[in-house]
């Protein structure tokens, strides 16, 4: 058996791709989610996409060794369930279980961004270093720990929810219903919320004369970016806040798990350096000497599709080690 498959269940997109034993995407598929059509419907659709990798692939079903699937929400990878998924409304789904009905292929799951740090860990940017800690800057913010290729859980399998780390300077309140939540500023929604915010404060930017132009049109981050690349004073004041920001999240982080390496994804982190300059700043203040003089930082090699190989190197680890 010389094939894998790994699956990245989102709120928007199901994404497929088959790769080869050592996590070589050989090809990829993605359909929309639809999960307002409930988790059934998602899973007859994920084996349909499976019969179609492996019509593209042209192999049998017996060559693949197992399956990988990495979804939002809190995850029980042992018993393979979706404990809890807010962007596709599922509560204590048998995930792996309706997965392997389907396909006949042995089927394991875990928490999406951990499959994206195991990606980029085994096979991408983080690739070498033994203590690694994977940041995702999206919608939202996570994180996740791997320690010499191990995936680190936390009691409940909670570990890495970077973005809850309450900061007392955020005025915002989160989704999970608490105030100051670090992701709230430090996302993609984050950084559009700051600088909108800021615009109709009535401080003056580029920003305004977009707005106006286009009054149907929320800021976005990118946005941002744009505004900031041209010197304007409010989107750099926004990208240099939220680094800071990042930055002492991180430092919290750095203290408490000495990694090797950080290694950064997600849509939000295509600002580079707009973000990461004062993120750097702020975290080598913010720790001691000896955690900053040894850590590397890199951004994302695989960027979309450390999620699908992470989830399939994952599935063939756990499948060789139950055999």
């Amino acid at each position: 058996m010389d094939f894998l498959i790994g699956i990245d269940i989102g709120g928007t997109n199901v994404v497929c791709g088959l790769t080869d034993a050592s996590g070589t995407l050989l090809h990829k598929i993605k359909q929309p989610t639809e999960a307002l059509r409930g988790s059934d419907y998602v899973f007859d659709k994920i084996k349909c996409m499976v019969d179609e990798l492996l019509a593209l692939g042209g192999i049998q079903r017996e060559a693949v060794r197992a399956i990988g699937v990495g979804t939002p929400g809190f995850i029980d990878p042992d018993k393979g369930i979706t404990l809890f998924a807010g962007n596709l409304r599922w509560t204590q789904v048998p995930t792996a279980e309706e997965i392997r009905k389907r396909t006949g292929i042995p089927t394991f799951i875990d928490n999406d961004v951990r499959m994206y740090v195991y990606g980029e860990a085994v096979c991408g940017a983080a690739q070498g270093y033994e203590h690694v800690l994977g940041i995702t800057i999206g919608t939202g913010l996570a994180a996740a720990v791997m320690n010499k290729g191990k995936l680190y859980y936390g009691g409940g399998y909670m570990a890495g929810e970077l973005g809850h780390i309450i900061m007392p300077e955020i005025p915002y309140t989160c989704g999970c219903g608490m105030r100051g939540c670090l992701e709230t500023a430090v996302s993609a929604t984050g950084i559009a919320r700051q600088a909108q915010e800021l615009v109709q404060s009535g401080r003056p930017s580029i920003l305004r004369e977009w707005m106006e132009a286009a009054p149907d049109k929320s800021i976005a981050a990118a946005d941002v970016s744009k505004a900031y690349d041209q010197h304007d004073s409010l989107a750099v004041e926004v990208m240099n806040h939220t680094g800071m920001l990042l930055g002492k999240g991180l430092a919290n982080a750095v203290t408490l798990y000495s990694p090797d390496v950080i290694v950064i994804g997600g849509g939000a982190a295509l600002a580079g350096e707009r973000l990461f300059a004062p993120m750097r700043e702020q975290l080598q203040q913010s720790v001691y000497h000896g955690y900053w003089e040894r850590l590397t930082i890199v951004t994302a090699a695989m960027i979309d599709d450390a999620g699908i190989v992470g989830s399939a190197m994952s599935a063939g680890s756990r499948a060789m080690a139950d055999t």
